[in-house]
This record gives structure tokens, sequence and C-alpha cells, in this order.
């Protein structure tokens, strides 16, 4: 089994920042892409941001230019580092990362159980 771990969330006033962490930890044979999703009260999930085993990025029009996706394939980690903290960023942040355990099985997804981020004055 995968296990997403995520990590770093936490109370932050406006304008400021907090970088988010996940590690897959368990039987790892290969991690093709990773993301990071959103789900405030009320409301569906949502794509924040992905990266690709290429590097490639893509973000959801509300936090472009504010938050940065990046990964280090030696650790199995993927990270957000998230600027200009809005009160709408609020939200339980969930980490996704599609990984196979060995070379002939076949690639699932797993899901990390989340980490608050609040921002608040």
């Amino acid at each position: 089994q995968v296990q997403p771990e995520e990590s770093g969330g936490g109370l932050v006033q406006p304008g400021k920042s907090l970088r988010l962490s996940c590690v897959a930890s368990g039987t790892v044979f290969t991690i093709t892409d990773m993301g990071w999703y959103r789900q405030a009260p009320g409301k569906q999930r949502e794509l924040v941001a992905t990266i690709e085993s290429d590097d490639r990025t893509t973000y959801a029009d509300s936090v472009k230019g504010r938050f940065t996706i990046s990964r280090d394939k030696e650790k199995n980690t993927v990270y957000l580092q998230m600027n200009s903290l809005k009160p709408e960023d609020t939200a339980v942040y969930y980490c996704n990362i599609g990984a196979a355990q060995c070379v002939d099985c076949r690639l699932r997804w797993y899901w990390g159980q989340g980490t608050q981020v609040t921002v608040s004055s």
C-alpha cells in the first residue's frame, strides 16, 4: 500500500505564505503524476495544481502566480508553496499520487488524509 502523508498546514494571516509537503510512504516502485486538491466547507473538492513525471505543471486559475508545485523524485515528495494567501484559500488540502508498487503492477491513485489551511486575520 502507498500512503501519502501531508504536512505543513495551519493558520496564517492573509498575504502570508505556507509550504505544504506530501511524502509517499510504503512500497513504491514508481510515481507518475502528483497533485494537490482542496475542499472548502460546503464545496466540492477541486484541483489546485499537478506536476507530471516530466515536471510539467498545471494550476487552477485561482492560484496561478501565487502557488508553485514542485517535487523531489528521490524523496517521493511533492510540495506546494503558497504565497499571498487569501481567505478564500481556506480549505483542507489533499495530496494525490499516481504510483505503482512493482514493475508489473497496475498504476493506482492514492489520496492523503488532508491538512487544514486556514487564512484569517
